[in-house]
């Protein structure tokens, strides 16, 4: 048997930092320092460990990858987007890591013969341990693309232009920018956001293609260190749309992408910011030439509605409200997530009971709201979204629709007639067959009597008397909803016998903004609470056997992961944190840190009594106590600008340090990515399956 290198416990070196007046002292607090040879060492040495510690299950992991593989078809080719006279296509091969961008004419749009290769990431990625892909946009006659990569998971792309003609890019490199970008009408001007210090997109650029970016023109700075940049294009083209955005509080302003190749213009204000109102604005020109704005905003309700607005409104005196906001009830209702603007509709995303929904919206030749019909869905548990609709003066609605037994499907509906077809399924390969799973949703009564949705898939064969191993997720920050969705990975863990459930923790937005208000700043912890409540509701109904629970998060998932690791270490078998931000204080007080500033809209400023009082409550680098705890296997990566790497390497350190049994506590970092982890979907795949391997050994499986 392999040896196993003690458990790395780096040097407590004590370090007092006063932050908005509080003095702390932080005995790894040395470990932020990536230029100490020392801390690197310390993270090689954590690889080394946890690689050893895993050795008995290489046989596993490469069984779950080959599982993994086996499932997927490799080669394979989404559903063509038509813009134009093109259909935009994005290809996989098999043994290739990354994605192929391609366009055929339109009206050959399922001819693979008429196809041309736009962009190879594979190529361009080649000789670097990471890459994303973060701009892919065609300029509006088609001639060019604006493309920009990030090759080390800094967040900071390199933004170029190529020549769909010739196949050649534009001489420039605009470095350090942030994702997106915008194409003026005459598709030589392109606009382009960069970051400051603390990796705030602030800054808007104009730029011609062919010039270097020393000659580019700054056309908008936002000073305000809450808020951020970013742009885009409306709906019909027609506008240049610039959002300036907290987490609280929104500012668009407009410009006519025609206007937009005058170095002298200048976007124009929709309304100036007021503190905690949202609004998102879109652009709708009726057939009959009427153009009006749309706009989605929650100005005078916690539930958003839809709202019209002449296109030089500076004010949201001058909106109209559309009056399409039914479920007015409280304390959770129905709430109206975006809008899809197209010639003859709207179609409306909504979220109602913790599901997603979608209802469209008929217009007359005017644009004035006609007939309103909510689109059937087949499950009763599922996830549905807009999904390709790259035309405006179109009767053709695309979605994407999928639920924890049904993989991945695009629809395409006539929203004149009804008439719905599948253009897309994911395939499954293999022996799957959907009718072997069920889904199921569940409602756990939280600790305040509020019921917490949660939803869960298994097999129909899986015992539901308390004997099945359980992988509960979890997330519950920033309104994101983490939706029932299909995962062919998943199967892996269903087909041996495992649940998979999903709690809908407050702070997350499934049940609308109320539901993410209560589960924010002094609220916080309500939304490890709903957690745990999830996890034992699942025990006292039989799904989950009280000692083979998993629990799983990352991000602000991982801060929940290290909160209900404190608060209930006895309740899991193991604990999977990726990525986890658990070091709350200590990184809520700097503001030096990427995005600090931007955070606090969403957990408070320590600098206020009260929120530094809840978040050192609640902090799981804070909270460790010297208990047994689980098993847990904590990720991040060395270049992650969101949580920095330090975090989870403080806090496994500490628990380490403080542990009194003697379950395994791993740290496993890539050395050469970022927040996201590894790239290259087999690099991916691999990695899941060593995330899965440490999932099954925790409960006893081991083959």
């Amino acid at each position: 048997m392999p040896v196993i290198p003690a458990a790395p416990i780096p040097e407590a070196r004590p370090l007092s930092v006063t932050l908005h007046g509080h003095t702390r002292t932080d005995e790894y607090g040395w470990l932020r320092d990536r230029d100490d040879p020392a801390v690197i060492a310390h993270l090689e040495a954590e690889n080394a460990h946890t690689a050893a510690s895993m050795e008995s299950t290489v046989d596993l992991q490469e069984a779950l990858f080959q599982e993994i593989k086996a499932r997927i078809q490799e080669t394979d080719l989404s559903v063509p987007v038509k813009k134009g006279p093109w259909a935009y296509v994005t290809r996989t091969v098999e043994g290739s890591q990354y994605a192929i961008h391609a366009r055929r004419p339109r009206h050959r749009a399922d001819d693979e013969a008429a196809e041309v290769v736009l962009l190879d990431e594979n190529a361009v990625a080649a000789g670097h341990e990471y890459f994303a892909l973060g701009t892919f946009e065609p300029s509006p006659d088609h001639r060019w693309v604006a493309w920009a990569i990030d090759t080390d998971g800094s967040e900071q792309y390199d933004l170029r232009f190529r020549d769909l003609v010739t196949g050649d890019d534009s001489p420039e490199v605009i470095t350090e920018v942030a994702p997106g970008s915008a194409w003026a009408a005459d598709s030589a001007t392109v606009f382009y956001t960069t970051l400051d210090d603390v990796m705030r997109p602030y800054r808007l650029w104009r730029h011609v293609v062919g010039t270097q970016q020393a000659e580019d023109t700054m056309v908008f700075e936002e000073p305000d260190e809450r808020f951020y940049v970013g742009v885009g294009t409306s709906a019909t083209d027609e506008f240049l749309v610039l959002t300036i955005g907290s987490q609280v509080t929104t500012e668009v302003h407009l410009l006519r992408a025609t206007d937009a190749v005058d170095p002298a213009a200048r976007f124009a204000v929709v309304e100036p910011r007021s503190h905690g109102i949202e609004y998102g604005v879109d652009h709708h020109r009726a057939p009959d030439g009427t153009e009006r704005l749309v706009i989605v905003t929650n100005q005078g309700r916690d539930g958003f509605r839809l709202m019209t607005a002449a296109v030089d409104a500076t004010s949201a005196t001058a909106w109209t409200d559309c009056g399409l906001h039914p479920g007015t009830e409280e304390p959770y209702p129905l709430k109206l997530d975006g809008v899809d603007v197209f010639r003859r509709h709207l179609v409306l995303s909504e979220r109602a009971d913790g599901l997603e929904r979608m209802r469209v919206v008929e217009l007359d030749d005017h644009g004035a709201v006609g007939a309103v019909r909510l689109l059937a869905m087949p499950e009763p548990v599922f996830s549905v979204w807009s999904a390709g609709n790259a035309e405006f003066d179109t009767d053709l609605l695309r979605f994407g629709y999928t639920s924890p037994v049904t993989p991945s499907t695009v629809f395409e509906e006539n929203l004149v007639t009804g008439a719905r077809v599948v253009l897309k399924r994911q395939p499954v390969l293999g022996p799957f067959d959907p009718d072997s799973y069920v889904c199921e949703r569940l409602w756990a009564p939280a600790s305040d009597g509020e019921l917490v949705p949660v939803s869960l898939v298994r097999r129909r064969d899986t015992p539901v008397d308390g004997t099945a191993p359980t992988l509960l997720y979890g997330y519950g920050a920033y309104e994101i909803s983490i939706d029932p969705t299909f995962s062919s990975l998943r199967l892996s863990l269903l087909d041996r016998g495992f649940v998979f459930a999903i709690a809908h923790v407050r702070g997350g937005g499934e049940r609308g903004r109320r539901w993410y208000l209560d589960g924010k700043f002094l609220a916080k912890p309500t939304t490890f609470s709903d957690f745990i409540a999830a996890a034992d509701h699942l025990v006292a109904v039989g799904y989950a056997a009280p000692d083979r629970m998993v629990a799983r998060g990352g991000s602000a998932g991982g801060l929940l992961m290290g909160a209900v690791t404190n608060a209930r270490p006895e309740r899991w078998a193991a604990v999977v944190a990726e990525v986890p931000f658990v070091d709350v204080v200590n990184t809520m007080l700097d503001e030096s840190l990427p995005l600090t500033a931007i955070e606090w809209d969403e957990w408070g400023n320590p600098a206020d009594p009260q929120y530094y009082a809840c978040m050192a409550s609640y902090a799981p680098y804070e909270n460790v106590e010297a208990v047994a705890h689980p098993q847990i296997l904590a990720t991040a990566g060395l270049n992650d600008p969101r949580v920095g790497f330090w975090e989870p390497a403080k806090w496994v350190a500490r628990l380490r340090r403080r542990d009194t049994g003697t379950n395994r506590i791993l740290l496993k970092t890539e050395m050469g990515a970022g927040h996201g982890g590894p790239t290259g979907r087999y690099t991916m795949w691999r990695d899941e399956a060593f995330v899965l391997a440490f999932i099954l050994t925790a409960v006893g499986i081991s083959a």
